[in-house]
């Protein structure tokens, strides 16, 4: 009878092991993930260099929503407005985002105050559009 408690035990042990393990995976994998995001959110920027403001803004340069979502890649600056590519347009039509809306900019990218559901109902068709724009 012992033999039997011996190798229940010992299968317990070793199911409790491959538990721990997974659960280990498991939590790596998801903290991987959550810095992935953050870094695409903007939310680790801070020990990339400080803000580089509207003026920091490049051609190229990927632009995220608040949320995390990219929402464009800048065409170029034209008066208060972000003018973004419209290759990479849902539409296919170039969109303009008011830099009132910019929270920062750090490096390769730009960081809007609004999240992806309010910049796309409030980019407009034009530069002219943004003047009257709010942060």
């Amino acid at each position: 009878m012992s033999d039997i408690k011996d190798k229940v035990s010992n299968a317990a042990h070793a199911v409790a092991d491959a538990a721990k393990n997974v659960g280990h995976k498991i939590a790596e994998g998801a903290s991987e993930a959550a810095a992935y995001v953050k870094e695409k959110a903007g939310f680790g920027c801070a020990d990339k260099g400080e803000n580089q403001g509207v003026a920091g803004i490049r051609e190229h340069m990927e632009v995220y929503a608040s949320c995390g979502k990219k929402v464009g890649v800048v065409d170029h600056l034209e008066g208060s407005a972000i003018k973004l590519t419209k290759s990479d347009s849902p539409d296919g039509q170039h969109h303009f985002v008011p830099t009132a809306w910019v929270g920062r900019v750090h490096e390769d990218h730009v960081h809007l105050t609004k999240n992806s559901a309010e910049t796309e109902k409030g980019w407009k068709s034009d530069a002219a559009a943004c003047a009257s724009c709010a942060g």
